[in-house]
Formats: structure tokens, sequence, C-alpha cells
């Protein structure tokens, strides 16, 4: 009867062990699952990161290049816009 008893705590001692494999094999394939989503993750951000510099850079340079525009055109026009209000304010109507 002790035999049946050993060899029944070696069976159960067995089975303990192949499931402490399996709960420690699982806990590494989910590390590194969770390494993986991890770089992932911050490929995602330092990629986003660098178009976002160079958006703000486009756009920085084309809003320059536009208020040169308005400038130049304003430039082009104010005079006959200062003639036209003079003529408007100094212009008496019966």
């Amino acid at each position: 009867m002790d035999s049946m008893k050993g060899q029944g705590g070696i069976q159960m001692l067995l089975t303990a062990e192949q499931e402490a494999r399996q709960i420690i094999s699982s806990a590494k394939n989910l590390k590194l699952y969770h390494s993986n989503m991890e770089a992932a993750h911050q490929k995602k951000i330092s990629e986003t990161s660098g178009s976002s510099g160079s958006n703000v850079k486009r756009l920085d340079e084309e809003t320059a290049l536009r208020i040169q525009s308005l400038k130049e055109s304003a430039s082009r026009v104010s005079s006959d816009v200062v003639a036209m209000l003079i003529k408007h304010v100094t212009t008496v109507k019966a």
C-alpha cells in the first residue's frame, strides 16, 4: 500500500511539474508578445512624431509664402485704395 501512495505521489509531482512548465511557457510567450507589441507601438510613435514634425515645417513654409504673397498684393493695391478713400471722403454730394 505504501508503494501505491509513493507511485501516486510521484505521478502527482510529475503532473504538477508538467503544469508548471506549461505555465512558465505561457508566461514567456506572453512576455515575448508584450515586448513585440511595445516595440511596434514605439515604432509607430516615432514614425508619427517624425511626420508630424515635417508637416509642421511644411505648413510653416506654406504660411510664410502666403503671407509674403498677401503683403505683395496689399502693397500693389494700397495706393489705389487710399486714393479711392480720399475721393469718397472729400466728395460732397448735394
